[in-house]
């Protein structure tokens, strides 16, 4: 076999594109820096002490005192399979609040485990009231509720005061998906009541994929933990890793990802020392710039987008009371290539903007503002080369009103 030789490839230089997409986006200096730092053992006090300094980061990210707060190695969908598979056993019902494609997922994911799913839906584009969800929950009677908070397919984002109290009221935990919202929109999770709450670093949060930070009430740790015995009705003291029989899967068991993240620290995987410096510089860059002030730039940023959308004669989809701050969808326009469009967005002006799923699929473009990306230049920058695009296309439009509607809207 011939060998390789190793400077066949070179050595990597991505384009330095403006990633204006529905996630990820380009993350922060300062998190790609962090992630620079030399490796620790993962039992040296000094990593440890990161771990515990991650955890209180995060509570007031995701708005809660939760003791249990730290992260899932892997991307967001880890922290979501990780909840998931932990809280629900086969033939739990489980109701799905479903208003996208990643309410799909949400069930694709329950599928799996063997979970008796229901569901409560809404058309894309719209959100459930909770009037439908409490009738949902009495009629089923679920065990877990499950629910996505900003569900980037169809960008809209799902209220949640009141779900916790319904799900308590009905015996049920309560879990969400922040993935596409945390670090942009406020999340509250001890004001909401919810049980469990999973995110990723790679949209507003302003890092890479790979590390997805997850919180856990009392109440549903108590739950997780007692799963260890529900199959042998017995504490299993002398099994290799302390615990009885449990999940089927072994790598997002949680029960065992919080005896590693406790004081016990029981071995369960090798912490990804490099992620979890970029999670803690993500949560120290967010609370340095202040919770209120972090979400107030998103809320401005997309609203900048839409007036500028406007402006050009574009219509936006979904319901503008419901709109997620962070990414805007918005209809492609009759005759104008997709496709082609996003090529030029990248190939002359190094802007990189989204597609869409499902029934959306050719019908809108998503267009983020998130994290790094939420900043007036670079909204206006992409309202400008998108203009520039379409009028390329043949599209017409008036010229050089976008620009100046999103610095109006901006305020």
């Amino acid at each position: 076999m011939t060998p390789l030789d190793p400077l066949l490839f070179g050595e990597i230089d991505p384009p330095q594109r403006l990633l204006m997409g529905p996630g990820p986006v380009n993350a922060h200096p300062r998190v790609l820096r962090a992630m620079s730092a030399d490796l620790l053992g993962q039992f040296d006090p000094e990593m440890t002490g990161y771990m515990n300094q991650v955890m209180a980061l995060y509570r007031p990210i995701f708005g809660t005192q939760n003791p249990w707060t730290m992260l899932i190695d892997g991307t967001a969908r880890a922290g979501i399979e990780a909840a998931l598979v932990s809280l629900v056993a086969p033939g739990d019902t489980v109701l799905v609040i479903n208003f996208g494609r990643f309410g799909l997922l949400l069930g694709e994911i329950l599928t799996r485990i063997g979970a008796v799913i229901e569901t409560v839906d809404a058309p894309w584009g719209e959100i459930v009231p909770m009037e439908a969800i409490a009738a949902a929950i009495e009629r089923t009677g679920p065990k877990i509720v499950a629910c996505v908070h900003g569900d980037t397919s169809t960008t809209m984002a799902q209220p949640l005061d009141g779900l916790g109290d319904l799900c308590r009221a009905a015996g049920a935990l309560c879990y969400v998906d922040a993935t596409a919202t945390i670090g942009g929109m406020a999340i509250a999770a001890d004001r909401w009541g919810v049980d469990v709450v999973t995110g990723g670093l790679q949209k507003c949060l302003g890092g890479p994929s790979g590390s997805a930070p997850i919180t856990i009430s009392d109440r549903a740790a108590d739950h997780i933990f007692a799963r260890r015995h529900t199959e042998a009705g017995i504490r299993s003291a002398d099994s290799i890793d302390g615990a009885g029989p449990r999940i089927a899967s072994n790598y997002f068991d949680l029960a065992m990802i919080m005896d590693y993240w406790s004081d016990k620290r029981l071995n369960h995987h090798t912490e990804a020392t490099s992620m979890l410096y970029a999670a803690r510089e993500c949560a120290r860059v967010m609370l340095g710039e202040g919770l209120e002030a972090r979400y107030a730039r998103h809320a401005a940023a997309g609203r900048a987008m839409s007036a500028g959308l406007r402006a050009m004669g574009l219509t936006l989809f979904g319901d503008d009371a419901h709109r997620m701050t962070n990414v805007t969808g918005v209809f492609i326009p009759q005759g104008v290539d997709n496709d082609r469009v996003r090529a030029a967005m990248r190939d002359h002006f190094e802007i990189e903007i989204g597609t869409a799923f499902g029934p959306l699929q050719g019908r809108i473009w998503r267009i983020g503002a998130m994290g790094y990306n939420a900043m007036k230049h670079k909204v206006l920058l992409t309202l400008a080369a998108l203009e520039a695009c379409l009028l390329r296309e043949g599209f017409l439009l008036p010229a050089g009103a976008a620009v100046p509607a999103a610095l109006e809207a901006w305020g």
